[in-house]
């Protein structure tokens, strides 16, 4: 079988790997190019289906917490009040510290 000038170059450290997809792509009825491209294909798509799935059930969650009940997520006056005195107090520190 003769390769035209755009193929693939294909090298294999491992003889018996090289056999192996020799004989995988001749039982497909393809060449070992396409194999390999079929299987590097397949196997990103696997990759970007999980990606897609992770993502989807982050989605569901962070649409979950935002459905959820204001008084489950937002501060309570307390809350807030704490953060902005906490705020003030780190102010006050950073211009002692500056001074």
């Amino acid at each position: 079988m003769s390769e035209s000038k755009g193929a693939m170059s294909l090298r294999f450290p491992d003889p018996r790997q090289r056999s192996a997809i020799a004989a995988a792509a001749k039982a497909a009825g393809i060449s070992m190019q396409e194999y390999i491209l079929s299987a590097a294909y397949e196997r990103a798509t696997a990759v970007e289906n999980t990606f897609l799935d992770g993502f989807k059930t982050s989605m569901a969650r962070s649409g979950a917490a935002f459905d959820a009940e204001p008084s489950s997520v937002d501060p309570t006056p307390e809350q807030r009040a704490a953060d902005q005195q906490a705020r003030q107090e780190l102010a006050r520190r950073e211009q002692g510290h500056a001074a």
